[in-house]
């Protein structure tokens, strides 16, 4: 079994495009840099979100997505993509949607961080692609990535492996989380796990127990 590792780190700030006929400012055009960037609460050294009101903040604070996918996709897509593609700011080897769980903490160079929730892309996944398909294509795909917060600050780079320390009980993986919000899945009894998942962000609880109510739980 290959070690978890990194293989690229991708950084970007916000740039102005035009889309539909307006101006949107986006860090969604991440380009993958040498060397070793310092890891901080909000985000790596020399990346910057656009719109904090929907990216960023302490519990996105860094996104990672597997290098696996990247096969499918050029293949879909018929597209020459790049390590950053995805707008991910850490391209990962070894894990994936189905290996990684919410809460799971891994050291990584000298930063220890924590698997948050899956991405699900906004209108500017689109605008990197030049094509509006690609959003529904994205979720139904359950090749969502994953957001990590940041436990402690610490230098990363390229060929860090990525060490588990510590998993939270009872969790769930990405790709169970993705079976329930992005695929609709009505399993009461993962909603019941995701409701008291601690390291699952406050709305995505809302949201599952919100779900039970409705199913009668």
């Amino acid at each position: 079994m290959q070690p978890l590792r990194i293989l690229s780190v991708n950084v970007a700030n916000p740039r102005t495009v035009r889309w539909k006929g307006k101006a949107v400012s986006t860090g969604i055009f991440k380009q993958p840099v040498a060397g070793r960037r310092m890891l901080r609460r909000l985000n790596l050294d020399g990346d910057r979100q656009a719109d904090l009101s929907v990216h960023g903040g302490p519990e996105k604070a860094v996104y990672g997505y597997p290098s696996e996918h990247y096969e499918l996709w050029w293949q879909e897509l018929a597209m020459d993509l790049g390590w950053g593609a995805f707008g991910e700011n850490l391209t990962l080897a070894g894990a994936t949607e189905n290996t990684v769980s919410v809460g799971d903490r891994y050291r990584i160079g000298r930063a220890v961080v924590m698997v948050t929730q899956p991405r699900v892309p906004c209108f500017k996944l689109a605008i990197k692609f030049g094509r509006d398909d690609i959003i529904k294509h994205f979720l139904e795909s359950g090749r969502s990535g994953f957001y990590f917060s940041v436990v402690e600050e610490g230098e990363l780079g390229e060929g860090d492996e990525m060490e588990l320390v510590e998993q939270e009980e009872g969790s769930l993986s990405i790709a169970e989380v993705n079976h329930l919000y992005l695929l609709d899945k009505k399993d009461g009894e993962l909603m019941e796990r995701a409701v008291r998942l601690q390291a699952l962000p406050a709305n995505w609880r809302a949201h599952f127990a919100e779900r039970l109510h409705d199913m009668g739980r």
